[in-house]
């Protein structure tokens, strides 16, 4: 595999912690690179990364307990800057001669924390009293040998702490969520002020970067892309084709499940912000056919998964015979819109272990000759978006929420057929822009609209009663996917919503909103 960056990193050091990657999108929004390591690695591992530097992420565990996580405290010799955060605080200031007690007294939530002298670079230009995320029973009663103490609770005499000699710092409260609130502040002078780092980690430098990258690993070699209309292909072909030129080849797959007007969008829109060459499949009524009479949502996904392998492979021999015919040269390389946590939750990293494989482009098999350029491998789905808009694409697709590869084939409850997947558009659509003209895009995930196909309701519409089926509403706000909670839409929105698609879209006579979180629900239905 190719090196996806250049840029040295800041290395996220995870102990368990729930927020292990939200602490590394909050280093790059200081405009520092950086990747999330285990808690194993050694130090001469460090070493061989040549980091700028490390944050010791929390975790969930008591540096007491037996198998609880450990850390190589050579690593601390290395003379490189560290910050270390909860858990991460607590076994910097063991491994350093400092002290950690399990008080009894423990402090979760909202905190109060009270800054001791000037608080020192790490906590300057913040107030002597600000309000702090805490979630920990122990607690550091003595700093390490020459560490000045910046902060305390009543509760918690040690706080943070650092020693700027050795660029060494810590802090017993959460930094990184939003619910502290010079939690940012806090981070980013660490890094730009106590550690010294330029900051220049701009969209600007990884599209440049990238583009060097891209040419050196495919060089006069041919391209092709499988296109969905998401915002990962998108951005990566466009990446792609900036370096390349009409060496990429884009393919898309119109399996008929797509939301409205994405396949004009796609054909147009982004053709004609990127130039790139575009070869569609037309596979509607092949998709279709394979679905009829299925309505068990796994079964679904496989068959859907199968056809468009299938559409895919066709799409990609019949270039490659063009591409014989004219030079000889045959198409080497594939282009993925792999993302960050794609790696890290697939064991590809070495961050978490294995929380689910990952699969792009319909979930190409395994014995396929290509070799992947992945450019966007390095990046979080806001750092994708943001390249996007860099890159000039369409706000239409760059702003697009996440959705699945399945398309609208698993958001309709029961059997797929062309009248019900209709049915579902026209929702979708007013769903999604009655979201975007109340100003709600940038507060929610995504808000998947689903179809129970195989549920009636009575309903009341003209003079008579009907006989139609529910609508679901599901907007959910998350960070990365992996937890979210179903966001809290102003009422007046929800019931124009409503009206507009009882309305508007024949046999829907009901609309429902979905208010679980996740876990225990997942944010698509099937």
């Amino acid at each position: 595999m190719p090196t996806v960056t250049g840029h040295r990193p800041v290395l996220v050091v995870d102990f368990g912690a729930q927020y292990a990657q939200l602490i590394a999108r909050r280093v790059r929004e200081a405009g520092v690179y950086s990747e999330v390591v285990p808690h194993t690695i050694t130090a001469a591992e460090v070493a061989e990364k040549n980091p700028l530097g490390l944050v010791l992420s929390g975790g969930p565990s008591s540096v007491y307990e037996a198998g609880a996580p450990q850390f190589d405290g050579a690593v601390f010799d290395l003379g490189l800057p560290v910050f270390g955060i909860c858990y991460g605080f607590q076994i910097m200031a063991q491994a350093l001669g400092g002290e950690v007690a399990n008080t009894g007294l423990r402090e979760y939530g909202a905190t109060d924390v009270t800054m001791i002298g000037d608080g020192g670079v790490l906590l300057a230009g913040m107030p002597e009293t600000q309000s702090t995320w805490m979630s920990h029973g122990d607690s550091v009663s003595v700093a390490p040998e020459g560490f000045t103490v910046l902060a305390s609770t009543p509760s918690t005499p040690v706080a943070a702490f650092g020693n700027d000699e050795r660029k060494l710092y810590g802090v017993q409260w959460h930094p990184e969520v939003k619910h502290s609130e010079f939690g940012q502040l806090a981070l980013e002078n660490f890094l730009l002020k106590a550690a010294g780092l330029a900051g220049d980690w701009t969209s600007g430098s990884v599209i440049a970067e990238q583009v060097e990258l891209i040419r050196a690993q495919v060089g006069t070699g041919k391209v092709i892309c499988g296109l969905s209309g998401g915002v990962d292909s998108a951005v990566a072909a466009a990446l792609v084709h900036k370096a390349v030129g009409d060496q990429l080849v884009c393919i898309f797959v119109d399996h008929g499940l797509l939301r409205q007007d994405e396949r004009r969008q796609v054909e147009e829109d982004y053709v004609a912000s990127t130039g790139v060459r575009l070869v569609t499949v037309d596979a509607r009524e092949q998709f279709l056919t394979a679905l009829a009479g299925v309505t068990d949502p796994e079964t679904k996904r496989k068959i859907i998964g199968r056809e468009f392998i299938r559409s895919f492979e066709q799409a990609q021999a019949d270039l490659i015979e063009e591409s014989r015919e004219i030079d000889g040269d045959p198409i080497r390389f594939l282009v993925q819109g792999t993302l960050y946590p794609d790696v890290v939750e697939s064991g590809g990293g070495s961050g978490t272990a294995n929380i689910k494989s990952h699969h792009n482009v319909g979930g190409l098999p395994e014995d396929m000759t290509f070799e992947l350029v992945e450019p966007l491998r390095a990046l979080f789905k806001d750092e994708v978006r943001a390249i996007g808009r860099e890159l000039g694409l369409p706000e239409v697709i760059v702003g697009r929420q996440p959705f699945p590869g399945p398309g609208l084939g698993i958001r309709i409850i029961g059997e797929v057929t062309e009248d019900r997947l209709e049915t579902l558009r026209q929702a979708d659509a007013i769903a999604r822009a009655e979201l975007t003209a109340a100003g709600l895009d940038e507060e929610i995930w995504q808000c998947p609209v689903v179809l129970l196909a195989d549920v009636r309701s009575v309903g009341v519409q003209g003079d008579g009663r009907t006989y139609g089926h529910p609508i679901v509403l599901r907007p959910v706000s998350s960070e990365d996917a992996m937890t979210a909670d179903w966001t809290r839409l102003p009422y007046d929105v929800l019931a124009k919503i409503s009206n507009l698609i009882t309305n508007q879209v024949p046999n829907v006579n009901r609309v429902v909103l979905d208010v679980t979180s996740k876990p225990p629900g997942t944010i698509e239905w099937e």
